[in-house]
């Protein structure tokens, strides 16, 4: 009996897993596909129907069955045009390198109008070339029955995506489960690493560790962008939904706790100084522990759909509150910083009350529960969008241009060589070939490795079982495998469809032997081609559009400032407005962020700035992490005169300066090292009389310490302008 409830336990901890959930899919597709093959003695339709499951589970985005079964029809009709194209046109090579270059010019572009259609457009290059892999056979063989394959492919493809509805129709929020899961690990990943910060060591290298808080920020945003776009996928039709109302009650919750996790309330090297010989802040440190742990238990609970049993920190909270109160009855106690630790200790209160709503968070109530939709819904809105993208200057644009260029590159390298299997060269230039320098360099290396591995595997398999029942084993389990591994591990993935591809072509008659060559000279063809062109076509350094990135950061901060602002005088509520704010300035910080890990792939020339560039990077998150504590304790303030025109002015004073050297950094223009009215401001601010209302201290308290790394900011940004300005031009 135990065993079985073990057994148990196990399967549903399995089932849990969005990896295992979607081999799942792939497994029944490649299965049943096998089966028919099999019974109806069709062996030869193996691959083009193999192939047609592939491009269409790739063609697979998030939403809901109605979503997916529209997304389904729009793929279908690309699949078959394109299909049909390829077989028309291939036996005519110049034709068809003509057809070639510019559907993957246009199919590329589609990625200016949404995530959704990038992948559509990506999957329908790739079954493009799948088309030619069963053209090219039935010409070398003059096979009258041209049309088969290509039929078969879109059946393929038609099969898996029949499954995928159906699938989103039984198993409607199972997405949104593993999004906010992977939200709040992120979270506790993101708690714990702050917790490292307050830690009262003398000689700590707080830098470094506000830079590993810096990347692990980039990853708790792009979280929160798929868990919300998950959600709102959901809310299509179905607002009222008391599943949808609760996964967005939680996600609400993530989002306050991700505010107030990222909250400072004064540099911690100070705190630390201040408070050296008390255990105050490691009490802090010992709460935020514990509540990064809690947030990982929060994700295991949802991803298994149990009940989140989280005892409250109850203990450890009245121990820090007696630790606060006892600093406090020190004659020697600094009081300025007190007070920020007393924030701390306020703000940490606040969160985990966050993690207690979220053992029953239907209780809760939100005013405004509206998601800001970034998706394009109209044919004009896309339109719009592919205009503003009809230039050199849109990334996309020059992707675009890069692939079509790459492909016919490889097109015509494949003529030349007379190679065999040359379609080979296509489909490595389309994987390898990324929209930066560094993600192609990383996918580069892992191609060629994954092949390696793949090929080897691949003879030492079959000639260890010849048998064509093993083989079909071996090529579902190498399918599934695949789509396991495709994202997280592309080194596995790459070895797993080779392997699948070689089993698949010597059940169909094809000696497995004489392909593994072509192969590995075709990926190293393939990943040739798709370096130079990076190299070569448009490169987009990161270096050539950190100011852009840059000047991005600081506006979006300024914004959000602006915003905070607003709501002390208002009042705080969680509105849209607010909301987008905030999300605008993390995800400028989570792009900062990735742009300097890409930079730092990047030769050495493109990448000198790179330095610079980090320590940017740990100064503005800085300043986002004191507006995130002005956001935390957003109250409305007393009226009083004299204090509305000073906070007026030092609002109005940061936000206008943070803006002029974003617009400053956009233009090029050179940067003011030092600014007078700041240093005054935060003299001011930092100077004045501490008995008065805690709230406005606070406020105020934040809005010097904003003041200070401004100055930062600008010493840096000159700094990158003037090794910018001496950069060549020239592409």
């Amino acid at each position: 009996m135990a065993g079985s409830r073990s057994l148990t336990n196990t399967l549903y901890n399995l089932w849990s897993l969005e990896r295992v959930a979607y081999s799942i899919r792939v497994f029944i597709a490649l299965t049943g596909v096998m089966a028919v093959c099999w019974w109806r003695d069709e062996l030869s339709l193996l691959v083009p129907l193999f192939l047609g499951i592939i491009a269409s589970a790739l063609a697979e985005t998030d939403d809901n069955w109605q979503g997916r079964l529209k997304a389904l029809i729009v793929t279908l009709v690309c699949f078959s045009i394109t299909s049909a194209s390829v077989t028309i046109l291939f036996p005519y090579p110049w034709l068809f390198a003509v057809g070639l270059a510019t559907s993957a010019f246009f199919l590329t572009l589609l990625g200016a109008i949404g995530s959704r259609y990038s992948t559509i457009g990506m999957a329908t290059l790739i079954l493009s070339i799948y088309t030619m892999i069963s053209v090219s056979q039935h010409i070398e063989m003059n096979n009258p029955h041209i049309w088969r394959d290509s039929i078969a492919l879109i059946v393929g493809a038609a099969w898996y995506g029949v499954l995928s509805v159906v699938w989103s129709f039984l198993f409607a929020h199972q997405p949104v489960l593993y999004a906010l899961a992977s939200l709040f690990y992120e979270l506790g990943e993101y708690l714990r690493i702050k917790a490292t910060l307050i830690e009262p060591v003398r000689r700590l290298d707080i830098e470094e560790r506000r830079l590993a808080l810096a990347k692990q920020n980039g990853k708790v945003v792009a979280a929160l962008n798929v868990a919300k776009e998950t959600i709102l996928n959901r809310m299509k039709g179905s607002r009222h939904n008391p599943q949808v109302s609760r996964y967005l009650k939680l996600y609400f919750i993530a989002q306050d706790i991700h505010e107030r996790a990222s909250s400072s309330h004064y540099p911690y090297d100070a705190l630390s100084e201040a408070f050296f010989h008390s255990d105050v802040l490691f009490r802090c440190q010992l709460l935020l522990h514990h509540q990064g742990r809690a947030c990982q238990l929060l994700a295991k609970a949802i991803r298994l759909k149990e009940p989140f049993a989280y005892s409250e920190s109850t203990e450890a909270l009245e121990d820090l509150k007696k630790s606060i109160d006892y600093v406090k009855q020190q004659p020697e106690t600094n009081r300025r910083l007190l007070r920020s630790v007393r924030a701390l200790a306020q703000n940490l209160t606040v969160l985990e009350q966050k993690l207690v709503d979220a053992k029953n968070p239907d209780a809760l109530t939100h005013q405004d529960i509206s998601l800001f939709d970034r998706e394009v819904h109209t044919f004009k809105e896309a339109f719009i969008r592919l205009k503003q993208n009809l230039s050199f200057t849109s990334l996309t644009f020059r992707h675009a241009v890069r692939i079509a260029i790459a492909l016919s590159v490889g097109y015509g390298l494949m003529h030349l060589l007379n190679a065999e299997y040359g379609f080979w060269i296509l489909l490595t230039t389309l994987f390898v070939c990324r929209p930066s320098y560094g993600a192609t360099r990383v996918r580069l290396v892992q191609r060629m490795i994954g092949t390696v591995i793949g090929v080897v595997s691949g003879w030492a398999l079959i000639t260890l079982f010849p048998s064509l029942i093993v083989e079909s084993i071996i090529t579902i389990i190498a399918g599934v495998l695949f789509f396991a591994y495709r994202v997280s591990r592309y080194t596995l993935s790459t070895a797993f469809i080779t392997l699948m591809i070689l089993c698949c072509f010597n059940q169909m008659g094809s000696s497995a032997f004489t392909m593994i060559m072509p192969r590995l000279l075709d990926t190293f063809i393939g990943c040739a081609i798709a370096g130079f062109a990076v190299f070569l076509i448009l490169p987009d350094w990161q270096g050539r559009q950190l100011n852009r990135v840059l000047a991005n950061t600081l506006s979006t901060s300024s914004r959000y400032l602006r915003e905070i602002m607003r709501q002390y005088e208002t009042g705080k509520e969680d509105d849209l407005d607010y909301r987008v704010a905030r999300r605008n300035a993390h995800n400028a910080d989570a792009a900062l962020s990735s742009a300097l890990a890409s930079m730092l792939l990047e030769p050495g020339y493109f990448r000198k700035d790179a330095d610079a560039g980090f320590r940017f990077l740990v100064v503005s998150h800085t300043v986002l992490s004191y507006l995130s504590a002005l956001g935390a304790h957003r109250e409305t303030l007393q009226d009083d005169t004299e204090t509305d025109a000073l906070l007026e002015r030092v609002i109005s004073t940061i936000a206008d300066d943070l803006d002029e050297i974003a617009n400053d950094l956009l233009l090029k223009k050179p940067v003011k090292l030092k600014s007078e009215t700041e240093e005054s401001l935060a003299k001011e601010l930092e100077q004045l009389p501490e008995e008065m209302d805690d709230n406005l201290k606070l406020v105020l308290t934040e809005l010097a310490l904003i003041c200070r790394q401004l100055i930062r900011i600008r010493t840096l940004s000159a700094q990158l302008q003037h090794q910018a300005i001496e950069q060549p031009v020239t592409n």
